[in-house]
């Protein structure tokens, strides 16, 4: 391992444009569960609450889970090492862009400043009506179902429900960021959730090495994968970091 990690660092350090693609295992040792697999959510809630087309039909039954889920329990999680670690090479300029399939904000509390996220961002909440925008800290979220102070019309949290499609900037940004990659590091992802997990692919084809962190093997490890880190993210991180 110890010389996987002195490979790796001597790429970062050689590469003019790095990036991350980070998935839902980075942000697991800072409390929140994947959404998938044996001790994911959807083993304890039923995934149609986040269907946009039950959310507009039965608004208050999604609402309470999704305060419940997102702003109950998400809201104590803290960046890990992991999040810091990237936040701390992009303010050494040796990270570029992170690609996030989170919506946990996460990586923007550890300090990164660049972050596309794909599937949006929980902390914001959209008027499905008006458009106006509020942070969810602002807003009292414990009457189901939650309505816009401007015009009383039911509020969305700013984030992909199934059934809408990747945000058009997100999706442009994910795309050039991977295209320009010279190094990716993919951390904390299945390879699983489409189309995010694209991204690391379009990488691969314009020539990029990839790095993976994860505890597993995932869909990525056996196809492009160039160096497979396997542990936890922020043992991993913090290895990379303090050998700089």
């Amino acid at each position: 391992m110890e010389t996987l990690i002195k490979e790796a660092v001597k790429l970062i350090k050689k590469s003019d444009y790095t990036t991350a693609f980070t998935g839902a295992g980075i942000s697991v040792e800072s409390g929140i569960p994947p959404f998938r697999g044996e001790k994911g959510l959807w083993n304890k809630y039923d995934p149609q609450v986040l269907d946009i087309h039950y959310f507009y039909s039965n608004p208050k039954e999604s609402w309470t889970v999704i305060k419940e889920i997102f702003y109950d329990f998400f809201d104590e999680a803290k960046p890990n090492f992991a999040h810091i670690g990237l936040a701390k090479l992009e303010k050494q300029e040796k990270l570029k862009a992170i690609i996030t399939q989170n919506i946990d904000n996460l990586h923007q509390e550890a300090g990164s400043k660049i972050v596309h996220e794909f599937h949006g961002n929980s902390k914001q909440l959209i008027c499905t009506s008006c458009k106006f925008k509020a942070h969810a800290s602002t807003v009292n979220l414990n009457k189901a179902p939650v309505l816009c102070p401007e015009c009383n019309h039911l509020l969305k949290p700013d984030f992909i429900f199934f059934g809408e499609g990747i945000p058009s900037h997100a999706y442009q940004n994910s795309i050039e960021a991977a295209q320009k990659s010279k190094v990716m590091l993919v951390i904390g992802t299945t390879g699983e959730v489409m189309p995010a997990c694209h991204m690391p692919v379009v990488a691969k084809q314009s020539e990029a090495i990839i790095i993976e962190i994860n505890p597993e093997k995932s869909k990525f490890t056996s196809s492009i994968t160039d160096i497979f880190l396997q542990g936890k993210a922020s043992e991993i991180m913090k290895e990379i970091i303090n050998n700089l």
